[in-house]
């Protein structure tokens, strides 16, 4: 079993069946958490059919009523905060070397991620392509990213 962990989560997600299927892929890729900041309506993700393992019975899915919360107590000690953005200072998921102990954050289709957000982050990466993805694939996209650069 390799070192460090990971953790991925959702900055204002719209829709509930994006946050399952995101979960559902963190749990398949071996996050050790999940989280959702600023989520309205949050009693509709836990019986999302796009999260047909129910993945918050298995890894902690946390949330955060604003983005202040989760900026001053979410993130762990030596732990790296990445936003997966569209940015003029993002870096192709390419090349991207995975640090040991990770959060992945991701914003919602429409807003993407908050400047605040953004300027704590300590790298920001970005998937090729013309245009923005589903968060909930972009987010699959960099966790199998990191699983598949893990393996030997």
């Amino acid at each position: 079993m390799s070192r460090g962990y990971f953790m991925v989560g959702i900055e204002k997600p719209k829709r509930d069946t994006n946050i399952g299927s995101l979960c559902r892929s963190a749990f398949s890729f071996g996050a050790k958490g999940m989280f959702l900041i600023k989520r309205n309506n949050g009693n509709g993700i836990l019986n999302q059919v796009s999260d047909t393992v129910k993945s918050w019975r298995h890894i902690p899915l946390l949330k955060y009523d604003s983005t202040e919360d989760f900026l001053s107590c979410g993130i762990p000690h030596s732990c790296e905060l990445i936003g997966v953005e569209l940015h003029e200072q993002a870096r192709g998921l390419k090349g991207f070397v995975h640090p040991e102990r990770a959060i992945y954050i991701l914003g919602s289709e429409d807003n993407g991620l908050s400047q605040e957000v953004i300027d704590r982050c300590v790298h920001l990466i970005q998937l090729p392509g013309k245009c923005c993805l589903n968060v909930a694939v972009a987010g699959s996209i960099v966790l199998c990213d990191r699983v598949l650069k893990e393996e030997p």
